[in-house]
């Protein structure tokens, strides 16, 4: 495949090491050319701080480079092998419509993956057209991005690129191409693989190299594979606990979606719960709500047993003590989850430090917005900005608001303003269904990306409660029916 004779100019700095791992973990697989590469929407600020030139980017030639045409200088690219439980079933995957280039390395130092995904078929595609259309990858443009700015890890979205080839799913869509960015690719579901391989040395070689790249500091621990372990349960513990307090439901949490890094993947039938209900459950295909909202953690945490049993050959030669080392390990997970949870929602209701016996406020609050359908991001905004007062006729929540503002007021209190801490926990804005749908309906069906580029600006700053922009606070209105989400392959 051609290489780009200006990538260099353009700031691209790739290296390959994932591409020097063993064989078994990847295929060496160029992408599929697309016929007419077009900037759709470009990060210019993400492009930056990666040490790519914007302008450079935004061009014709940058176009065939974003869409896998042609290849930056340094470039390996290559298919990932993976597998994943999905939906509680074993099934071996890999990157059926992905190419990883390598790895950006940043002005900074940092090593970022630089994937590009709907790049065409690989080994792994299963008959898939290896494509994805335009509304998807825009989505999870949008949403990543909203993402970031909520202060949650995630991968992040460089460019989406019109390829000027249609894709068939349900109906005829115009195709795309997402220019992805993440700390790395590795899944939970990497583990699962390469355990499957039955080849220590396989499994070794992965271990290290994860510690080595996300937990530096645990790369020379006698035990690697059970410190690994325990960084990712703790990483997770608060992943999980920052999604729950700003009302995000994932959608998809197989094993395969779950980063060892620690970070949000996988935005395909994600959403923001609007009414606050535990079972709130927004996928097309998800029809026992295993990954409703309250049931994220619980998944989160059973999806951390499969990493353990993943990793119980390097854990500990004699099989009794492996498993034993390793369920301990899963076993705290409630415990930090809690810790973390505990924190976010105390910091919700200004609490700087948060006590286990702040949990009953907290619950009875909730337990209050389930019963009357109450919004969640908009309940929280409320508070913060004193909108929500007692004497509105609501014995139950005056009750409640007493005790919280006893509680937060308590002469011990850290010096901290309750109503800075807040304002730093609760946005103002999400990215609320509807307006989502509004913009990815305009830019994919009518080519105005203005919805978009609106929504963009004010999910930028989701914590300013000074801004006035009701549209994008509110709620979908009556009548509207449920929101239903879907995968995008």
């Amino acid at each position: 495949m051609t290489i780009d004779p200006s990538s260099a100019e353009a700031g691209w700095r790739l290296e390959k090491t994932y591409a020097r791992l063993p064989r078994a973990l990847f295929v060496p697989m160029a992408p599929e050319p697309v016929s007419r590469p077009r900037v759709v929407v470009l990060n210019r600020p993400l492009a930056e701080s990666l040490g790519l030139k914007a302008e450079a980017l935004a061009g014709d030639g940058a176009a065939a480079v974003l869409a896998g045409n042609v290849l930056p200088s340094g470039a390996e690219p290559i298919a990932q092998a993976y597998a994943g439980h999905q939906y509680g079933h074993f099934t071996p995957l890999g990157d059926g419509r992905a190419i990883l280039l390598g790895e950006q390395v940043t002005p900074s130092g940092a090593r970022l993956d630089i994937q590009l995904k709907g790049s065409g078929r690989t080994p792994f595609s299963r008959g898939g057209d290896g494509r994805a259309a335009l509304g998807p990858m825009l989505r999870e443009f949008l949403i990543s991005e909203a993402m970031n700015a909520l202060g949650i890890p995630t991968t992040r979205s460089l460019a989406v690129v019109a390829t000027g080839d249609d894709v068939r799913r349900q109906e005829t869509l115009p195709g795309a191409v997402l220019v992805r960015v993440a700390a790395s690719h590795i899944r939970v579901g990497t583990m699962e693989w390469a355990a499957a391989q039955n080849d220590r040395p396989v499994l070794e070689a992965l271990v290290r190299y994860t510690l080595r790249r996300h937990f530096p500091g645990l790369a020379e621990s006698d035990n690697p594979a059970l410190a690994l372990l325990e960084a990712v349960i703790e990483r997770q513990a608060a992943l999980v606990a920052a999604w729950q307090a700003v009302g995000f439901v994932h959608g998809v949490m197989n094993t395969d979606n779950m980063a060892l890094s620690g970070e949000t993947i996988d935005y395909g039938p994600c959403a923001f719960m609007d009414t606050y209900d535990p079972a709130t459950v927004f996928s097309s295909i998800d029809r026992f709500g295993r990954y409703a909202y309250g049931q994220q953690p619980p998944i989160a945490q059973w999806n951390l047993a499969r990493l353990a049993e993943a990793l119980l050959p390097m854990v500990d030669a004699d099989p009794r003590k492996a498993l034993d080392r390793a369920a301990a390990a899963v076993h705290a997970f409630p415990a930090l989850y809690e810790r973390h949870w505990l924190e976010r929602f105390g910091k919700k209701l200004g609490l700087e430090a948060v006590e286990a016996a702040d949990r009953p406020l907290i619950d009875d609050l909730l337990d209050w917005m389930h019963r009357g359908g109450q919004d969640f991001t908009n309940t929280f905004a409320g508070l913060t900005t004193g909108a929500w007062r007692t004497g509105q006729g609501d014995a139950a929540f005056d009750a409640w608001q007493a005790r919280w503002v006893a509680r937060r007021d308590r002469p011990d209190r850290p010096s901290a303003d309750p109503a800075t801490v807040m304002r730093a926990a609760n946005p103002a804005v999400i990215p609320r269904n509807h307006r989502v749908e509004e913009a990815l309906a305009a830019a994919a069906t009518d080519g105005d990306l203005g919805p978009m580029h609106r929504l963009l600006e004010v999910l930028a700053d989701p914590f300013d409660h000074r801004r006035e922009a009701p549209e994008y606070q509110e709620p979908a209105g009556a009548g509207t029916g449920p929101y239903r989400t879907f995968c995008g392959t």
